[in-house]
């Protein structure tokens, strides 16, 4: 699958997703993206299919408090964070595991998450986030351009597409990533 989406380093950037290889979701750690109105809606109307596989603790807190905290990021609330990772997140992400079983990890996965390392710059640019790069701040190992020889215009090619699909609908679904 290749896209014509510009993502202004991607020739040069590596990156490789090695969860459940060596990595247990820390991107998830702490995990707090912004969800737009369409998101929750779309998570509102399948909640009762996500709540079986939350953690007991997270269960609870959606069931009495729901999924979004008070906290906003891009003028958006955020998911909450329960014992210190996402709210949907147990041995994985609960969206994208209920999404890949019916035929789609992106379902319903925030825009944030599904886009991940993909972001972009103060220019609008899409760009592969590694350490050193437009002033990366998270410091997750697999942000690391050390830690991957595989090239990340192999790896990224699903999450390029989708940011094509994103930048091309921008007008009736706002997507701002960064």
């Amino acid at each position: 699958m290749r896209s014509s989406l510009p993502v202004v380093n991607l020739s040069e950037a590596t990156y490789e997703c090695i969860f459940g290889r060596g990595c247990d979701g820390i991107c998830c750690q702490n995990g707090r993206p912004p969800i737009y109105p369409d998101e929750a809606e779309r998570i509102d109307a399948n909640l009762q299919k996500f709540l079986p596989h939350l953690r007991p603790e997270a269960r609870q807190l959606v069931e009495k408090q729901g999924y979004l905290s008070n906290r906003r990021k891009l003028g958006l609330p955020m998911l909450r964070v329960v014992g210190g990772w996402c709210i949907f997140f147990h041995q994985g992400c609960v969206l994208h595991k209920v999404g890949s079983a019916e035929g789609d990890k992106y379902r319903y996965k925030p825009c944030a998450c599904s886009l991940f390392p993909l972001a972009r710059n103060d220019k609008g640019e899409w760009y592969v986030r590694q350490h050193g790069y437009e002033n990366e701040k998270w410091n997750l190992f697999c942000l690391d351009p050390h830690a991957s020889t595989k090239p990340a215009a192999e790896s990224l090619q699903d999450e390029v597409a989708l940011a094509e699909h994103f930048t091309r609908a921008e007008e009736r679904t706002p997507c701002a990533v960064g």
